[in-house]
């Protein structure tokens, strides 16, 4: 797969580099709010003009003269996005002029010795009276944007985009899996993305909440491309506030869950599993979603031979509306059975994904009958003609029956679990519809 050229975003905080971003991608991806440092790990979508596919980058906002933990981190990430990528777009602000902190990041760039677009932001009224004071940046001609109004956009990425080759759309192949990583803020889901990205992509940092967009990373394992998304720690509702930043990364993370192919439920091992972690899980079975549970932080513990036997059968209690769940106990401090992640992720997904013929389908429905009768009802039993098999991820089963409302959900829970003993879905819910026979068959 021939990989699209990379764009990254870099400025001082607050500059607008978000709003820009979410206006290339077309829709909001970044988390936009008019305070500085709101984005802090890098953002990565991909992006198009005229007929030209590139892969967008925002960062954090430069600070690089604070001492701040955090400044440093976010500097890091920049750092490298201006390392990986082929062209980079130098937001600065035009109502502001030229600060000292421009001087600082160019300084940078320069260094790079990358291609640098200078991207004059907040020009909202067709003039500019420091446009030309970015000249003393040495960075090339300035141009003059409004990432909120979209003006100048066309004219700054004819420039970006004028050395990149034209990808034809019947080369791509078929998007990767993306795999959601969720849990509550502070259970290592960071930490786990750089150890299965190996690298530090993410911000980590021994902080609740320190990841607050839904990223996403392209990586490759045994030769095959996936997409990682990692995603804000999820709060109980009651702990946020409706109009804060967090609110916004929340709703993103949920999003995460939507558009991923498979999640990945982080757990800590060395607390109690808490409402808000069976909350998560419950997002992810509610959206259909196969699914992994991983315990993190097992090198935490002190553990005999029955250690992990008992942490099994509290997830039972804890998750017995999913009681298809696939259980894992690692730690990425130590890196103790992450090789056993992928695998996992992989079988959970071909689980999810599989499509049975009609015949077996009904052989194991005859002997879930022959075994337990269906129920009757004011002295009407529930037939069962026949069953087949609709959709995939998750597989989705119709029940010809003669009168829906006879099908109760005890023994609608009784033939998914004589699927599941005949078929292996675990790691992935399943769903039955009844439906009259009567009804047309889609």
């Amino acid at each position: 797969m021939k990989l699209k050229p990379t764009v990254a975003i870099v400025g001082r905080p607050n500059v607008g580099k978000s709003t820009l971003f979410n206006k290339l991608v077309g829709k909001r991806v970044s988390i936009v709010k008019d305070e500085p440092n709101v984005t802090r790990d890098r953002v990565i979508m991909d992006a198009e003009w005229l007929n030209y596919k590139f892969t967008l980058v925002d960062t954090g906002g430069l600070e690089l003269k604070s001492q701040d933990e955090m400044h440093k981190h976010i500097v890091y990430q920049a750092k490298l996005a201006i390392d990986v990528a082929d062209v980079i777009i130098f937001m600065v602000d035009g109502k502001q002029g030229v600060l000292q902190g421009d001087y600082d990041v160019a300084e940078i760039l320069r260094k790079s010795k990358k291609p640098v677009v200078l991207a004059v932001n907040k020009v909202d009224n067709n003039r500019c009276d420091t446009l030309y004071d970015f000249y003393a940046l040495g960075l090339g001609e300035p141009m003059a944007i409004s990432s909120e109004q979209g003006k100048g956009l066309g004219d700054m990425l004819d420039v970006v985009v004028k050395d990149f080759e034209q990808i034809p759309a019947d080369s791509e192949e078929n998007e990767p899996l993306k795999i959601a990583i969720v849990g509550r803020p502070n259970v290592g889901k960071s930490s786990l993305t750089n150890r299965l990205l190996g690298s530090d992509r993410m911000v980590v940092a021994d902080k609740a909440g320190t990841t607050r967009d839904s990223i996403d990373s392209l990586f490759r394992y045994n030769g095959t491309d996936y997409i990682l998304i990692d995603t804000a720690g999820i709060r109980r509702k009651n702990a946020i506030e409706m109009d804060s930043v967090e609110y916004y990364s929340v709703i993103r993370s949920l999003d995460a869950i939507k558009r991923a192919d498979v999640s990945i439920i982080v757990l800590d091992a060395s607390e109690e599993v808490t409402e808000q972690d069976v909350k998560i899980a419950g997002l992810v079975h509610e959206q259909g979603k196969p699914s992994v549970v991983v315990y993190n932080k097992w090198d935490k513990l002190e553990k005999d031979e029955s250690t992990a036997r008992r942490y099994k059968q509290k997830l039972d209690e804890d998750l017995k509306f999913m009681s298809y769940f696939v259980p894992l106990y690692v730690s990425t401090k130590t890196g103790q059975r992450l090789s056993s992640i992928m695998p996992a992720v992989l079988k959970v997904y071909e689980n999810a994904s599989k499509r049975l013929q009609t015949s077996t389908l009904n052989q194991i429905l005859m002997d879930a009958i022959t075994i337990t009768p269906p129920p009757s009802q004011n002295g009407k039993r529930l037939k069962i003609k026949y069953m087949t098999q609709a959709s995939t991820n998750p597989p989705t089963f119709i029940l010809f029956v003669n009168d829906s409302t006879l099908l109760h959900y005890s023994y609608e829970r009784y033939l998914e679990n004589q699927l599941r003993n005949a078929v292996d879905f675990s790691g992935t819910p399943i769903l039955l519809i009844a439906r009259d026979k009567g009804a047309k068959e889609e």
